[in-house]
């Protein structure tokens, strides 16, 4: 009776110390000072198996196709490259500037881990959920499944693209550029006389 009672009051002044250090202000929150080791791997732990557990019953669709590749592109260059990165580019003012730093894509080594369904599964879900106090928005809000799922089959090819090829499957063709296109076509002269040359 008296060890459960030690490990009762033990527990009981751990969780009071640790409201303290908490409530007092005295823990640096700011992104350019690094976590302790210890911190770190609690968090690391904690966000890995949280997403892993999260994301477990997702249904993965094949993510081979093609036109599932290429329609990913441009939503990664918009929203991901800023800090996720693209071939060629090394760091940009966001990825340099947070803490924890995110994953580059440009690398085999760590997309590789994607390419099993429960890799695919995980980067789903944090793209669609986000991750809480890392800089990762949620992108489930304003997309759906299908542009997300693109994305993942984007990131899934990106460390075997060279910059060409990657400019090319992210350049987004949307009606304004086919206008324009089409009016250069029609009216080349630059005097709106309409004649070809």
């Amino acid at each position: 009776m008296k060890f459960l009672l030690g490990i009762l009051f033990t527990v009981f002044v751990a969780i009071v110390g640790i409201f303290i250090v908490v409530t007092s202000g005295v823990i640096n929150i700011g992104a350019d000072q690094a976590h302790s080791p210890l911190v770190y791997n609690f968090l690391e732990t904690a966000r890995t198996r949280s997403i892993a557990n999260a994301s477990k019953d997702i249904a993965v669709p094949n993510l081979e196709k093609t036109e599932m590749i290429s329609s990913g592109g441009a939503d990664y260059k918009d929203m991901c490259a800023g800090c996720h990165l693209s071939p060629g580019v090394e760091s940009t003012d966001f990825s340099a500037s947070l803490y924890p730093k995110p994953p580059s894509f440009t690398s085999a080594a760590l997309v590789e881990r994607y390419k099993t369904d429960a890799g695919a599964q995980q980067a789903f879900w944090a793209i669609k959920h986000g991750i809480m106090a890392s800089g990762m928005p949620a992108w489930g809000a304003s997309h759906d499944d299908d542009r997300m799922w693109a994305m993942v089959a984007f990131i899934r090819s990106l460390p075997e693209l060279n910059e060409n090829q990657y400019t090319m499957l992210t350049t987004r063709i949307d009606d304004d550029m086919l206008d324009m296109s089409f009016d250069g076509e029609m009216d080349m002269s630059g005097d709106g006389s309409g004649m070809q040359h």
